[in-house]
């Protein structure tokens, strides 16, 4: 007998999209925000964690018992820490030791096996070690950076509950740049149906640090990426996005990541220059993971 309840997995996706209030200001412009905080394990990366392990499942690449290792500034490797509790997979994540102490402890809830490289090597260097790893036969990378099931989670999943949830007026979509898989698959989807939507990516400055997106080097370039699919590309300032984060929480009650701070903080820029206007944003986490850098300590 099937019994007529979900599965922590089937409670992935189908997040909420909330109108921005007060931030929003005298506008002609309506500012929506997908709130992926409201994901079981926390965050945007539920999605394809469970999509590249239900995936790989069905091409027979990996079995129930066997070891994977990614590589992970944070939500990715949680994600994938709870997918592999969920499905039976052991999990050895890898990460910059500068990550919040929150992360880390989220990660080993889960029951994942926890290495750190220092900030200096950074993801990079936590990628390089992934494959050295893998390579000794270690267990299976699932490479979230070259993996087509990390946007496909999207495009099947995230880009039709934007569309839908919008009723098709969504003329704009904003979202921070990590392993860019959510704005690649959003973007297919959305694009697919009006090429005119334009679509937002948001990268850090050079030399700001903004936990979950990243200024990669070309020869670490995700190869999911596609430029093609990104119509505008801001360049965001660390004091400006943790300042958003800071007043989201604050102004509208939306307590999140600097990384989503960052994204509203592009949107707030972009509605002074467009109106009537329907602009979605990405809320990739949630900001009980962060309280441990002091970020909202710090003063307006």
């Amino acid at each position: 007998m099937t019994l007529p309840y979900p599965t922590i997995a089937d409670c992935v996706g189908n997040t909420p999209l909330v109108r921005l209030q007060r931030m929003a200001g005298n506008t002609s412009n309506t500012l929506l925000l997908k709130l992926e905080g409201n994901n079981p394990a926390g965050s945007v990366k539920d999605r394809p964690a469970l999509s590249m392990i239900a995936r790989a499942e069905l091409r027979g690449q990996i079995r129930p018992g066997d070891t994977l290792i990614e590589a992970t500034s944070g939500n990715t490797g949680i994600a994938l820490a709870m997918a592999a509790a969920i499905k039976g997979y052991k999990m050895i994540l890898i990460m910059p030791d500068n990550g919040s102490a929150e992360r880390k402890a989220a990660m080993t809830a889960y029951g994942a096996e926890l290495v750190l490289v220092t900030k200096d090597e950074g993801m990079e260097g936590a990628r390089d070690l992934a494959g050295r790893m893998a390579a000794e036969g270690r267990g299976r990378v699932l490479d979230q950076f070259a993996n087509d099931d990390n946007p496909e989670a999207h495009y099947a999943s995230t880009g039709p509950e934007i569309w839908r949830q919008t009723q098709g007026t969504i003329t704009h979509f904003v979202s921070s740049m990590g392993t860019t898989g959510t704005i690649m698959g959003i973007s297919r989807y959305l694009k697919e149906q009006s090429p005119a939507i334009q679509i937002v990516g948001l990268q850090p400055m050079e030399g700001a640090s903004i936990p979950g997106i990243r200024r990669w080097p070309e020869e670490y370039l995700p190869k999911i990426y596609e430029a093609s699919r990104v119509d505008r590309i801001i360049d965001m300032a660390q004091r400006e996005a943790e300042d958003t984060t800071r007043r989201l929480a604050r102004e509208e009650g939306i307590f999140c990541g600097v990384s989503s701070g960052g994204a509203v903080a592009g949107m707030l820029r972009l509605s002074q220059e467009v109106e009537n206007a329907v602009i979605v944003a990405i809320i990739c986490d949630r900001g009980d993971r962060y309280l441990s850098t002091g970020i909202f300590d710090a003063p307006n």
